[in-house]
């Protein structure tokens, strides 16, 4: 049974339960003031919208596995490429100068469209950065609209097999990239909606790739963002918008950011963060990218 065989596949390289009792004794413990060091240290991967780095707690974190859904046409492909692109923001720059994991499950990565958003991405760089950007010459090297597309590994993935062996590959593939920041996939949901018959097997599954993705955020210092799909849940006698996947799910991610329509307006909202508030804020896609609502220097776009 192709199933069976999925979820044989996704356990095949989890070691036995004294392996990792061993494993965790070696490592030792770790007090909780230098974790709390260790995470104000730690600089997080901007959106592009001050406005949506702020309700983030600055950005996208490290170490930490993010989920961000929402209805087709809100920008999610859009915030994902935009993150892949961010990344790589030189550390003189204030960024991680890191390289980026994007793992495509529904053919939505256009490669134009990552070349618009890097060419968006180093015109804000020069615009903050006059003086420092005229004075690095290796800077302005790196700040080629090529270089960042070179930054992106891209992973096609076309069935639900596959996206498993890809993550079980990815501990493998970071032992050999050390320099990559952030593993984003487009979106975790698609496949094992078309294809999976098997719910309760499909939840083990997805619960299995999550706990591999948290613990490969923890162990290489990166970012996993996951970007979901919507469906409908039957509640209180009539139909409402939910993330896919159902209520098992949402334990999977650390922070979970819905994006919704208000009006014209897109907004986003952190629906769950275990150390920030509750809050919403406007944001924009443009041609640049994704930008603060208020942005009037470039043309908002709406996408399909």
């Amino acid at each position: 049974d192709t199933d069976e065989e999925a979820y044989a596949a996704l356990r095949g390289r989890d070691m036995a339960p004294n392996e990792i009792a061993q494993k965790l004794l070696l490592q030792g413990a770790q007090n909780a003031w230098d974790m709390l060091s260790e995470e104000q240290s730690q600089k997080h991967i901007t959106t592009g919208s001050g406005d949506l780095n702020g309700i983030l707690g600055g950005g996208i974190h490290c170490k930490e596995v993010t989920e961000i859904g929402g209805v087709p046409g809100i920008g999610k492909t859009q915030l994902g490429i935009q993150l892949a692109i961010n990344v790589q923001i030189p550390v003189d720059y204030g960024g991680l100068g890191g390289k980026a994991i994007y793992i495509d499950t529904e053919g939505s990565f256009m490669v134009e469209r990552v070349y618009q958003i890097a060419e968006g991405c180093i015109s804000d760089i020069m615009e903050y950065f006059p003086c420092h950007h005229d004075k690095s010459s290796s800077g302005q090297e790196n700040l080629q609209p090529e270089s960042f597309l070179a930054g992106i590994y891209y992973f096609r993935i076309c069935s639900y097999t596959e996206q498993i062996a890809v993550i079980n590959y990815l501990e493998k593939f970071l032992g050999e990239h050390k320099d990559v920041r952030i593993v984003i996939i487009d979106s975790v949901t698609f496949h094992f909606r078309q294809d999976f018959d098997d719910l309760a097997l499909r939840t083990r599954v997805l619960c299995g790739l999550s706990l591999k993705l948290m613990k490969l955020s923890k162990s290489y210092n990166l970012a996993v963002v996951l970007l979901n799909q919507v469906t409908t849940k039957f509640t209180e006698g009539s139909f409402q918008l939910t993330l896919a996947l159902g209520d098992s799910w949402s334990h999977s991610c650390t922070n979970r950011l819905i994006l919704y329509w208000k009006g014209n307006e897109r907004c986003a909202y952190l629906d769950k963060s275990p150390s920030l508030p509750v809050a919403s804020t406007p944001y924009a896609v443009t041609s640049k990218g994704v930008r603060d609502a208020g942005s009037s220097s470039c043309k908002r776009v709406r996408v399909m």
